[in-house]
């Protein structure tokens, strides 16, 4: 694993160069079916690593958000989980909070994962086993004390009980998902709700990052998110660390059966 971390790592980081040539310059952009956008640098990152990562792991699978979807990966003992850029709205308006994802999967378990964040000169990496870095330093368990940092959705806040809502410390909107999950691994969050129709590229290494520091991405029964099935989006998630599942998992429970 040491080896594909290395590969993920530097791979990372020459795509974040490749985004950053486009990044506050206007990129041409296109929408997809669900209307969201996707740009040239989008395209370009994509195009490269799966190239250069492909080239050096020919026996691996591939998922990315902007290649279509191989049903051949299932045939492959591991699979690169990519999402070019992370954050593609950010990106597009200027903002730094955006970032390259890639996870290497086994078995739907994300072995090494890494989130180059080159606006923000922040790389989070994650080996199974070994702990969750960023830019070198340990991440630690979290096990705080209220007041808590919860994001996500405003109509997911909306449902959680007063006690939290009245002591919840409000976040901006934070449109990179994966890094609002490693938000939660190093700290700076206690917490995300993850709303309906997130995929594996978008959780997959950031989840790593998260069970690395003792947190978890669970669905509305209680068990963790898995990487690698037929459909590669899911239903509502929540982020967390442990100290705060018993109070959020009815939360996220009541979210889903609203929407069943």
């Amino acid at each position: 694993m040491k080896d594909d971390l290395r590969l993920i790592r530097e791979a990372a980081a020459t795509a974040g160069r490749i985004a950053l040539k486009h990044f506050g310059r206007d990129p041409d952009v296109w929408h997809k079916e669900n209307d969201s956008p996707v740009s040239e640098a989008d395209f370009a990152v994509d195009e490269f690593l799966k190239t250069e990562l492909l080239a050096a792991r020919p026996d691996y699978g591939w998922l990315s958000e902007e290649t279509e979807a191989d049903p051949a990966r299932f045939s492959r003992r591991r699979c690169f989980v990519v999402d070019p850029i992370d954050g593609t709205r950010a990106f597009l308006a200027g903002k730094k909070t955006w970032c390259v994802s890639i996870a290497i999967v086994e078995e739907g378990v994300p072995l090494v994962g890494v989130l180059d964040c080159p606006a923000i000169g922040e790389i989070f990496e994650a080996t199974r086993g070994d702990g969750a870095y960023c830019n070198g330093s340990a991440l630690k368990r979290q096990e705080r004390q209220p007041p808590f940092s919860i994001a996500g959705p405003a109509s997911m806040l909306r449902e959680m009980p007063g006690s939290l809502l009245q002591t919840n410390r409000a976040q901006k909107h934070i449109p990179s998902l994966a890094y609002r999950i490693a938000m939660v691994a190093d700290g700076r969050l206690d917490a995300t709700f993850i709303k309906t129709n997130s995929h594996d590229w978008d959780i997959a290494a950031a989840l790593l990052m998260l069970k690395e520091t003792g947190g978890q991405v669970l669905t509305p029964d209680g068990s963790e998110a898995t990487i690698g099935r037929s459909a590669s989006s899911h239903g509502p998630l929540l982020a967390c660390q442990n100290h705060l599942i018993e109070q959020l998992l009815p939360v996220l429970k009541a979210v889903a059966n609203k929407r069943s």
